[in-house]
């Protein structure tokens, strides 16, 4: 287990030197570049670019990775600790667990984002959103920067001699945290809520799909789905499959008494809201000459797995609810 946290924090400070390296690029193409201008100074910007974009599709990569990777660690080495019963409890260790963990959730999206603009802006002849993706760039590296710095403040600052809370205590009512604010929200009613959003999101997904229509109001969704779906966990997902009215935490999904389910269930929703995300928002590319003829069909292909993704999170979700003995009071 050494080796994996030495790994992890090994690996976000390379994808830190690649990052400030590619970012101190970006700064030169955003202030430099002109497609029209044929002159070294250009083809140098030209060259750097194109090498700078496959560095950056490993690094992003490994950022994807590295979450769960954490997590994996985090559940890992719950047994080292007093108190921990899953990494709810390791991650609740110090201070800096969660806001870690919140980051890293948050880097995972962007990163997803980057890449299909990326994507999308290399299939343009005079890579039209290219300054606008390095600006982006700049905002991803500065937030993995503080990724990393609280990454080292975590795994430093971990004290085997501190008693920690389990999640029976971190996640249920009374505990005084958001996790609380879920937790106590009528569970039929969230039930209701959850389903009624994934069948709209289904809806104008596959309307989208087929008719090309509604990418914006499909993309939305993904701002609702992601959300509620890590609420409907906390509320009742969990729930059914501990068979448990009071045990609400995310973490114990993980275990191998749950067949592993969350290493399929989160990737799943979060894969979908980042695919669904990016069908939105290179819709507002559209219009752009060289790339608008290519536009549709890479938005259809990012719909359809962001479908094939929110199709495997609500049958996971939903399977419990249905062939269970267990029912909600």
């Amino acid at each position: 287990m050494d080796m994996s946290i030495i790994g992890l924090l090994s690996s976000a400070m390379t994808g830190i030197v690649f990052l400030i390296y590619a970012s101190g690029a970006g700064l030169q193409i955003i202030r430099n570049w002109d497609i029209a201008n044929g002159d070294e100074g250009q083809l140098i910007l030209e060259r750097k670019t194109s090498l700078i974009s496959i560095v950056l599709y490993y690094v992003m990569f490994c950022e994807f990775f590295s979450l769960f990777l954490f997590v994996f660690i985090a559940e890992e080495i719950h047994t080292l600790f007093v108190g921990a019963m899953c990494a709810a409890g390791t991650l609740n260790i110090n201070m800096f667990g969660y806001p870690v963990l919140a980051v890293k959730l948050m880097n995972f999206l962007l990163c997803g984002i980057w890449i299909i603009i990326n994507y999308v802006d290399n299939k343009g002849y005079d890579y039209p959103l290219i300054r606008l993706k390095y600006k982006f760039l700049i905002v991803i590296t500065l937030l993995v920067i503080l990724e990393t710095a609280l990454l080292f403040g975590y795994f430093t600052r971990l004290a085997p001699e501190v008693i920690t809370s389990c999640c029976g205590t971190i996640f249920s009512e009374g505990s005084g945290n958001i996790a609380d604010l879920i937790i106590t929200l009528p569970p039929w009613e969230t039930k209701i809520l959850f389903y009624l959003v994934l069948f709209m999101t289904f809806a104008t997904g596959l309307y989208f799909h087929f008719q090309k229509r509604m990418a914006v109001i499909f993309s939305c969704f993904s701002v609702l789905m992601l959300p509620l779906g890590l609420a409907a966990v906390l509320s009742f997902i969990s729930v059914y499959f501990y068979q448990q009215p009071t045990h609400h935490c995310p973490f114990c999904l993980l275990k191998k008494e749950y067949f592993h389910v969350g290493y399929i269930l989160y990737p799943a929703l979060f894969i979908a809201s980042v695919f669904c995300a990016g069908t939105g928002i290179i819709n507002c590319f559209r219009n752009k000459l060289s790339i608008r003829e290519i536009v549709p069909n890479i938005q259809k292909r990012l719909c359809g797995i962001s479908i094939i993704g929110y199709a495997v999170f609500a049958a996971i979700a939903t399977y419990p609810i249905l062939f269970s003995d267990f029912k909600l009071p």
